[in-house]
């Protein structure tokens, strides 16, 4: 990754936090000064490199770990905002990237019964709660969607 894509990957974080969404490619543009084609193309050698995640048609983003451009059964309230993780770890990692506080809400796959924690000082309210990955870690790349 060389310095300009690593100030579009930060650029891209910054505006994704600020906004409570994912910035699109023409908002990233715009604070940047620069095309809407030069982003998708600075965001597709990110993609490659697996520090973002593009939707199929590698145009916008899908997933700036650990933050979700999609809604997911994962919310995470903290700093006075709310964003969407991609699976329960990186609810814990939204809490951990800000350096805040944090509240995570969810519903057990199982029973359906709806789930929250609170994450004070790195540290969650209950620590009784499980989450399995069905696939290896050395396989999530094949398909980082599904994992």
């Amino acid at each position: 990754m060389d310095d300009a894509d690593l100030r579009l990957r930060n650029l891209t974080y910054r505006r994704f936090v600020e906004l409570g969404r994912a910035p699109t490619a023409a908002e990233v543009a715009d604070e940047e000064a620069t095309s809407i084609d030069d982003v998708r193309a600075g965001w597709r050698r990110l993609h490659d490199a697996h520090a973002v995640v593009l939707d199929g048609d590698l145009a916008e983003l899908r997933m700036v770990n650990p933050f979700s451009a999609v809604p997911t059964p994962f919310r995470v309230e903290a700093a006075g905002r709310s964003w969407y993780a991609n699976c329960a770890w990186d609810a814990f990692g939204i809490g951990a990237a800000l350096g805040v506080d944090c509240v995570i809400g969810t519903t057990c796959p199982d029973c359906g019964e709806t789930l929250q924690v609170a994450v004070r000082d790195a540290r969650p309210d209950d620590g009784s709660p499980v989450f399995h990955v069905l696939v290896p870690a050395a396989q999530w790349w094949a398909d980082i969607g599904y994992t």
